[in-house]
């Protein structure tokens, strides 16, 4: 009953409740169904008609959204390339940036005068104008819907070159900027100038040094010239079996003495002595030279009567006293060592000592350079004589030298000393212990060319002994570089008498700001240096104080075309 009941409340009420939920079922299926279909047409008909067009097909605004769906799915497609373009585009602004920086700071170094400004601010606006070039506003606008690779990649090619031109340049003028590396660069080419000026140099001192030694081809004339008329007229130029005149012994007249293997040059001396003498036949001229120039020398000195005065001429083989077993420098000649040292030809061995290469001339060790050494032996009844050498011009009467008294001193000698040159430290070594204890470097140091000797004091003073000691020291020349003047310092040390600086000028062989006064008011004046007169580097301003003294009126001197 109770079951009937229910059936019976829930029999017409039940059918309905399934009708209605097939009906609602029915509807949801139908507008999904709907929606989808309009979304496809709306698609459809988007792909086919003008994007453009805000009213397409009649929905208004509706139509916006759809658009913008469209725009949003081709954004999706170009990402790739975006993120390039923004990577090329900021490596411009930045590399922009950095030539606008160094073109600012280059104008606060006051760099104006260079390219530097110029060319950085030109790199700025390279810059500018290939981000502002039309070709690629499209490109670089920021609502560019696509892009186009093309376009991108020669964006990226203009963009690269700009960028290696602008490294490029910064990095060729980083040393405008970089103090550092301006210093060290200065420094490096310093180093390499000063080893080109040093090669330089040894290259200039080695050729100077060639020039000053050679003999000019007419001078070589002039002596073999003589000697061919010396053999063809013995007779007439021989002292062989002649009484030795007496006034070459005689210490009442002035003597001079002359050691030369230059023919021209020795008679330029006599010639210039004779002619500003007072009472030129009070005057003897002690000629010395080597064996091979003999011969020159006598008809040389044969051919003219030289107002009067008294000329011997004598080679070094005539004084037998001068051998090996007396004379230090000769015995040292015999060493090994020592003509290697000399006779070694080769430049780089001949250059290794540039400020003492004028020593390496066997010019130094010849006995002709040392008979200074010998003049009391020499000349054994004189008092007083005057040495002489032949790059020497007298312009003034010399006998004035004669009665200056000489206070006991051996050597009568013009000091060369200024300051801290020419002073004794510059001529011997020092640091060796025998000079160091007998000598001051501080002493001053006295020129040899013009000297007036005491032979009486020097033989009281025993100096050529004195010499004999400190050259035979000197055999492995640890005391003292080469020459005559070194041991000149140390044999007459504390007996030179200093003479006035007009007596004797100096430097006309290698400084050419010599005053014409100073030169005027010499009595001598010596061309000592390289630039001797009689070779063709010689200083024009000086070389007519030489050669108005050449014999040109002699035949021997005309047919070598000397001095032409």
């Amino acid at each position: 009953m109770a079951n009937h009941r229910a059936l019976l409340r829930a029999g017409p009420g039940f059918n309905g409740g399934r009708s209605f939920s097939f009906s609602f079922r029915a509807l949801a299926s139908a507008i999904v169904a709907a929606v989808f279909f309009f979304f496809c047409f709306s698609f459809f008909f988007a792909s086919h008609s003008d994007p453009a067009d805000p009213n397409h097909f009649g929905f208004g605004s509706g139509s916006y959204g759809i658009e913008s769906t469209r725009r949003s799915m081709l954004a999706l497609k170009s990402d790739p390339l975006k993120p390039r373009l923004d990577q090329i585009r900021k490596q411009a602004e930045d590399h922009k940036s950095l030539a606008l920086t160094y073109a600012v700071f280059a104008r606060k170094l006051k760099l104006e005068n260079s390219k530097l400004v110029r060319i950085f601010a030109e790199l700025s606006r390279s810059y500018n104008d290939l981000l502002t070039k039309p070709s690629y506003q499209a490109l670089l606008a920021s609502d560019a819907l696509s892009i186009d690779e093309s376009v991108l990649r020669q964006f990226e090619k203009d963009v690269k070159e700009r960028i290696k031109v602008t490294r490029q340049v910064i990095s060729e003028s980083k040393e405008s900027f970089d103090n550092q590396l301006k210093i060290q660069k200065l420094k490096d080419t310093i180093f390499q100038v000063n080893e080109m000026l040093t090669k330089a140099k040894k290259q200039g001192a080695f050729s100077s040094l060639i020039a000053a030694k050679s003999i000019p081809k007419s001078l070589h004339c002039v002596a073999m010239r003589l000697m061919e008329e010396r053999i063809a007229h013995p007779e007439k130029y021989s002292d062989e079996g002649k009484p030795k005149p007496p006034e070459l012994e005689d210490p009442k007249l002035y003597h001079y003495a002359i050691f030369s293997d230059n023919v021209v040059a020795a008679s330029v001396v006599v010639n210039s002595a004779v002619k500003n003498a007072k009472e030129p036949w009070k005057h003897v001229f002690h000629v010395v030279t080597d064996k091979m120039n003999l011969g020159a020398m006598q008809v040389m000195f044969k051919l003219k009567d030289y107002n009067g005065s008294h000329i011997e001429v004598k080679a070094v083989e005539d004084y037998e006293f001068l051998n090996s077993s007396y004379v230090p420098v000769l015995r040292q000649l015999e060493s090994a060592n020592l003509q290697k040292f000399y006779f070694e030809n080769k430049l780089e061995n001949a250059t290794k000592d540039t400020t003492n290469m004028k020593f390496r001339n066997p010019k130094y060790l010849s006995i002709l350079n040392h008979l200074r050494f010998y003049l009391p032996e020499m000349y054994p009844k004189l008092h007083r004589i005057l040495f002489l050498d032949d790059d020497i011009v007298v312009q003034k009467d010399l006998t004035g030298l004669w009665k200056i008294d000489m206070d006991g001193k051996v050597n009568g000698a013009v000091e060369t000393c200024f300051g801290s040159f020419h002073r004794y430290a510059q001529y011997m070594n020092f640091s060796h212990p025998l000079i160091k204890e007998k000598f001051n470097p501080k002493a001053c140091a006295w020129a040899y060319g013009m000297n007036f000797f005491d032979l009486d004091a020097w033989r009281r003073e025993k100096c050529t002994e004195e010499y004999h000691y400190w050259q035979n020291l000197n055999e492995n020349r640890t005391l003292w570089k080469l020459g005559t003047l070194p041991p000149g310092l140390i044999t007459f040390y504390s007996t030179t008498k200093p003479l006035d600086k007009s007596w004797h000028v100096l430097g006309l062989g290698y400084n050419p700001s010599i005053s014409m006064e100073e030169i005027t008011n010499a009595a001598v004046v010596h061309f000592n240096g390289n630039m001797k007169p009689w070779l063709d580097i010689a200083m024009n301003q000086f070389k007519p104080l030489w050669t108005k003294y050449v014999d040109y009126e002699l035949d021997f001197v005309q047919a070598c075309n000397f001095g032409i």
